[in-house]
């Protein structure tokens, strides 16, 4: 499988939607983005439904942080994935692959048609990312605890470059229970990597459970701040929250956003429901939560 071809009339269209959203108030920039982030849920809902897996619940908490990266924040162009000045962006918990392909895909890194064969047998959209097959992927992931660590490594790679481009990974909240992650930022604030935001998808729910009665993070802004962050919070389906929470940092030190979300939202029946984290909706399901996204 080669990699996916570059959509060149989308990222025009990509490019005047950016500039679009980079003018607007505040009002219509935030209304901009959730048209976004709306094609991107109803998007996921196909792929997942075609597909007969996937992590909805997963998919749709990280959906507006992903819209807010790419469609306001990240210094990227799609017609050129590997340019050497551009941001990164690493989705760490790499389960959330139907949410991640669908915002590349609507910004012209490949033809909205491939969404159509996620996770068919020869398909370059696999369950988790492929850095290989996909344009605008950095790193494979799908293990938890991974992407920090190698997100950490890019950061110090890409300060050597002089370019001012910033690393940014995306994390589940469950995930923050692998100590390679706190060992990670033990690193990025001893190399003083004031280019790296580190982003917690914080809907307090992971497989089968509630993260707080498996292993309880909080006060989790404290204990980032201790181990050398610069700590903000943010609410993670607030379009102002979010670009405010990913300004560069201000103090030296590497930051990190709690953004605080809810499992499936978007949808009533799949919102904060852990059985939503890896389960595929049904024919009647999915007509309501297109109903619900329309």
């Amino acid at each position: 499988m080669q990699l996916l071809e570059t959509d060149t009339a989308r990222v025009a269209e990509w490019r005047t939607e950016r500039a679009r959203i980079a003018a607007a108030s505040p009002a219509e920039r935030d209304a901009l983005l959730a048209e976004k982030a709306r094609l991107t849920r109803r998007a996921v809902i196909g792929m997942i439904s075609h597909a007969g897996q996937g992590h909805i619940g997963g998919d749709f908490s990280v959906t507006d942080i992903l819209t807010t990266l790419v469609g306001a924040v990240m210094t990227i162009d799609p017609a050129d994935p590997t340019r050497r000045d551009r941001d990164r962006l690493i989705l760490s918990k790499g389960h959330s692959a139907g949410a991640l392909y669908a915002t590349l895909a609507h910004a012209g890194y490949f033809d909205e048609a491939e969404l159509g064969t996620f996770m068919d047998p020869l398909s370059a959209l696999n369950g988790h990312p492929n850095r290989n097959k996909v344009p605008g992927v950095e790193t494979n992931t799908g293990p938890l605890g991974h992407g920090l660590p190698v997100a950490v490594g890019q950061a110090v790679g890409v300060r050597l470059t002089g370019t001012g481009a910033r690393v940014f990974v995306i994390m589940g909240d469950g995930e923050m229970q692998e100590g390679s992650n706190w060992e990670a930022l033990m690193a990025a604030s001893q190399f003083g990597l004031d280019n790296l935001v580190a982003i917690v998808d914080r809907n307090r729910l992971q497989q089968g459970a509630r993260t707080e009665d498996t292993n309880a993070l909080d006060p989790l802004d404290d204990r980032l701040a201790s181990f050398g962050c610069e700590v903000r919070i943010a609410d993670g389906h607030d379009f102002g929250s979010l670009i405010h929470a990913f300004r560069p940092s201000t103090t030296g030190k590497p930051v990190a956003v709690i953004a605080n979300t809810t499992k499936g939202k978007g949808v009533s029946f799949i919102e904060d429901r852990v059985e939503w984290h890896h389960k595929v909706p049904s024919a009647e399901q999915v007509a309501l939560a297109l109903q619900e996204l329309s």
